[in-house]
């Protein structure tokens, strides 16, 4: 994980503690959990890359016993199926301003911004990104929101960036072995 100000290096004590905080993890998905192509087929079926490594995050994040919710401006089947595969139960897909759906989740789960993580790629992205405690980006996103955020994934959008962030969150917050522990043990 990145920062503008660090490079990829450990996390700044500021940045440490803004992850510290986090209870509520809340993602774009065209350009973080894809590479942002929309590939439809020719009876007009729309589908989705998703990287198995972020699939593996959502786990370790829910095992954490945090929360989860994914805010997209468009709406397609294959995110319903992949955020229910996932258990991430908060889906809000088809929405114009994403500040404002971030303040309706705030309100359903009772979290504060301070206690979000919100990972944004394109400028649809910016009214949610500046309401949140860690504000987060693929490598690859826009020069408007990398300007913004907190912290830059060295992963772009669709290889692996909520599997950075939620790795970074998890150590600052001193859960990562719990969380991942018995994947880790040596067996014998």
């Amino acid at each position: 994980m990145a920062n503008e100000a660090n490079g990829p290096t450990a996390l700044a004590a500021g940045i440490q503690a803004r992850c510290a905080a986090i209870e509520v993890l809340a993602v774009d998905v065209d350009g973080v959990l894809t590479d942002g192509r929309i590939i439809v087929d020719d009876r007009g079926v729309e589908t989705k890359n998703f990287h198995v490594r972020d699939g593996m995050a959502f786990a370790l994040w829910h095992k954490a016993g945090k929360a989860s919710a994914i805010i997209s401006g468009r709406s397609t089947p294959a995110v319903e199926r992949r955020a229910a595969e996932l258990g991430i139960g908060l889906v809000v897909q088809g929405v114009a301003d994403k500040g404002e759906a971030l303040r309706a989740l705030l309100a359903e789960t009772g979290a504060t911004a301070d206690q979000v993580c919100y990972v944004g790629d394109d400028l649809n992205d910016l009214p949610a990104l500046r309401l949140v405690g860690l504000a987060c980006c693929p490598a690859d996103a826009v020069p408007e929101v990398r300007a913004v955020v907190h912290l830059r994934a060295r992963a772009t959008g669709g290889t692996g960036v909520i599997r950075e962030v939620v790795e970074s969150v998890l150590k600052a917050k001193g859960l990562w072995h719990e969380a991942c522990g018995h994947y880790l043990a040596p067996t014998t």
